[in-house]
């Protein structure tokens, strides 16, 4: 079957170098002559440099131009919201460095919020899904340095570093009464995004730990892998999103292209005209209309969430698990003359029945509540794009959206316990047995999310909540209608 091409995703200023969410980023090149900003504010610069002219006064330590400038900058960027920055000309250096792979890094994915740094998701098979971090832990520490006041890109780069050298985390975890210090190896991250298994004769699974250039290519790879395993034909399909931070746009875009015919997959919206842009799909769905369900949680995000609303909303998809992240903003890094950039927000994604996933993430068809109170617990404590301090209002009209069926995990399920200082055997040992986790199936048994969604495509009852009580019921996939 003939790949889908898409265009890359045009910038807001210029000559365009792709698009990056998850990170979130956008690289722009252009000339601001033209662009109209409106009038300078001139009370407020006056107070500028009124408070400029005291600090360099009066201030107790002599401060530098430079420094007051930086800081200016920073502040007034910072305001906006949580994923805009401000990088000078060192930290443009070093992104730059970072995305041509010459600096190591931990494998994971962390927002700022009120000055602490909270985990999003860990990637699978990086040192920091070895090291036992979660999301929702909370980095307080860097190499015992407190993280507090440093900013996002400022932590983000100290955890950056050689390859093969050390960092060493202290983090807090929701409802642990202490903290807790790991040490971890910086390593290059590549990470294979795409697994695929055979869950059960005709039924396949994908999981995707991240969306890079080549995930739409290796999902479809996967699908066709599948269905020659499975005889020609996959009666059902499960593609599990849960924990991916995101990734590259295009991937995502292509990967929801790969179960669709046709239709909207996402579109963008800002103030400027160029930041307004549609995805479409062309088809041919791999799966040719067989069904799929989606699993997401607390930790999908961004490119994970535009593939997830895509598939439900075109009803192509049943999605179940919690509520995902809602990271629904696109961020344009554009360079500066003094050999710095400015990473700014620039629109928000809609999906397909036109809801904003910013603040709001992607609401599953079957909703998985944990049973057990401290698994409760935990769950409420995920972080969300939405309880970030200064995060942007998206559009309303799907906020009371909610599930149509409700799944209790078991309350035998444990909580996860905290990561404890290693042996180097046990560490090893730890590193072996997450490695052969990633290249196994995933085990049904262990998997409750995963065991009812197979239950559920293979068209068996589950344990629905209805009320205080719990009903056996058959829940129905979609049809695939009009793809």
């Amino acid at each position: 079957m003939p790949t889908p091409h898409f265009p890359r995703p045009r910038t807001l200023l210029g000559v365009g170098i792709g698009v990056i969410i998850g990170a979130g980023l956008s690289f722009a090149v252009a000339v601001y002559a033209d662009r109209d900003r409106g009038g300078v504010p001139l009370e407020e610069i006056q107070t500028f440099s009124q408070v400029f002219s005291l600090i360099k006064s009066d201030y107790v330590d002599p401060a530098s131009d430079k420094k007051l400038m930086d800081g200016a900058i920073n502040g007034m960027v910072t305001a906006l919201d949580p994923h805009s920055a401000y990088l000078s000309p060192k930290e443009f250096k070093q992104m730059e460095a970072f995305t041509d792979g010459k600096f190591g890094g931990l494998g994971i994915e962390v927002t700022a919020d009120h000055g602490i740094i909270k985990v999003v998701a860990p990637i699978d098979g990086t040192p920091a899904a070895k090291a036992g971090i979660q999301p929702g832990d909370l980095i307080i520490k860097i190499n015992g340095k407190s993280v507090q006041g440093m900013g996002l890109q400022e932590t983000v780069d100290t955890m950056r570093g050689k390859p093969g050298s050390k960092v060493t985390l202290t983090i807090l975890r929701p409802h642990q009464n202490q903290p807790i210090t790991l040490t971890l190896t910086r390593a290059i991250i590549k990470v294979q995004s795409v697994r695929a298994f055979m869950l059960a004769p005709g039924y396949g699974y994908i999981r995707i730990s991240q969306f890079q250039d080549n995930t739409g290519t290796d999902t479809r790879r996967a699908v066709e892998n599948l269905k020659k395993e499975a005889g020609g034909h996959l009666q059902g399909l499960i593609l599990d999103l849960r924990n991916n931070p995101g990734g590259v746009l295009g991937a995502g875009v292509e990967t929801a292209n790969t179960f669709l015919n046709h239709g909207l997959i996402v579109y963008t919206k800002g103030r400027i005209a160029d930041s307004d842009m549609q995805f479409k799909a062309s088809g041919p769905d791999y799966l040719h209309g067989a069904p799929l369900i989606v699993l997401i949680n607390g930790g999908s995000a961004s490119a994970a969430e535009i593939v997830t609303g895509a598939l439900k909303d075109d009803d192509r998809a049943l999605v179940l698990g919690q509520r995902s992240f809602g990271k629904g903003s696109v961020q344009t890094v554009m360079p500066l003359s003094n050999g710095g950039a400015l990473k700014l927000t620039t629109a928000l994604y809609f999906t397909p029945a036109g809801c904003s996933i910013q603040g709001q993430g992607i609401v599953p068809n079957v909703e998985v509540q944990p049973a057990n109170a401290q698994l409760r617990a935990l769950d409420g404590d995920l972080l969300k794009e939405s309880e970030l301090h200064g995060v942007l209002k998206a559009p309303s009209e799907c906020a009371k959206l909610t599930p149509q069926y409700t799944l209790t995990l078991p309350a035998e399920a444990k909580a996860p316990t905290a990561p404890t200082a290693l042996t180097q055997s046990e560490k090893q040992e730890a590193e072996a047995a997450l490695s052969e986790s990633i290249t196994q199936k995933p085990d049904l048994a262990k998997d409750y999310q995963l065991r009812e969604a197979m239950a559920i495509l293979q068209g068996k009852q589950v344990p629905v909540q209805v009320g205080k009580e719990t009903v056996e019921e058959r829940i129905p996939l979609p049809k695939a209608v009009g793809q």
